[in-house]
């Protein structure tokens, strides 16, 4: 099990934002943290401790130069989300994204369209593409929802659904949106659904509080889930855990 950590782009600044209100009005818009610091100073404290396969989520407009930044810090040492298509995919591997993140280009009408997602593996290469399936619940199941987190598509996440998608990419990225920028704990239903059928390395963001949540992560995902937290930690304005704490259980567990 591997620390993924992260660096979330809004109006061009590091923020840590609770996403359900992503859609919503500027003035319902909660945000939890807002950095003083640029972005290339979370990419070269990543780099500093070699963590690799950090994201870099452009959430919005207005946030390619940040993005730009932080690439710039550590060629090669990030993902980059956020907007990415056909059309600029491999512009931003090029700028230093080790994979593009991509969710809502692929989907239509809320159905997948597997001929855009078999372009884009086929434009970018499988082992340099990422699927976002950020979800949320429903009465029967956990639903991906696109469009910075608002709208649910009709793709259930489920073994075969997972079987299907991971053909053509090297991860999945799994935001549990419900729970995501609330520090109230992880979705351990959603962790259990991601650890028994996902045939690609996984990673699992939403609601990490402690090292306790960490700690399930890794005993629920076997080692084959890593991890992502926010509005937790400290560099992010956090109290439920410590960045150095982090380093520390990905160097035990890596």
């Amino acid at each position: 099990m591997r620390f993924r950590p992260c660096i979330d782009l809004h109006d061009g600044k590091v923020k840590q934002i609770v996403g359900s209100t992503l859609g919503e009005e500027p003035s319902s818009l909660r945000t939890n943290f807002s950095s003083p610091h640029p972005p290339s100073f979370y990419a070269d404290l990543y780099r500093r401790d070699n963590l690799r396969g950090g994201h870099v989520i452009m959430l919005g407009p207005g946030n390619e130069a940040a993005a730009m930044e932080a690439l710039n810090a550590w060629p090669g040492g990030l993902q980059l989300g956020g907007g990415i298509t056909s059309a600029n995919a491999g512009i931003w591997l090029e700028r230093g994204a080790s994979h593009v993140i991509v969710t809502s280009w692929i989907f239509h009408d809320g159905q997948v369209d597997m001929g855009r997602l078999e372009e884009l593996a086929l434009l970018v290469g499988k082992n340099r593409l990422v699927l976002d399936l950020s979800c949320r619940r429903r009465e029967n199941g956990y639903y991906v929802v696109t469009d910075r987190w608002q709208r649910f598509t009709s793709l259930r996440l489920n073994a075969e659904s997972l079987a299907r998608l991971g053909a053509y990419c090297d991860e999945f990225l799994v935001h549990a949106v419900d729970v995501e920028g609330t520090c109230t704990g992880l979705d351990e239903r959603l962790l259990h659904l991601l650890a028994d059928t996902t045939p690609v390395p996984t990673t699992y963001a939403g609601g990490i509080a402690t090292m306790a949540d960490m700690a399930l992560v890794q005993k629920v995902g076997a080692g084959r889930i890593d991890a992502t937290v926010g509005s937790a930690l400290d560099i992010f304005g956090g109290t439920g855990i410590t960045y150095r704490e982090l380093v520390a259980f990905h160097e035990q567990h890596a």
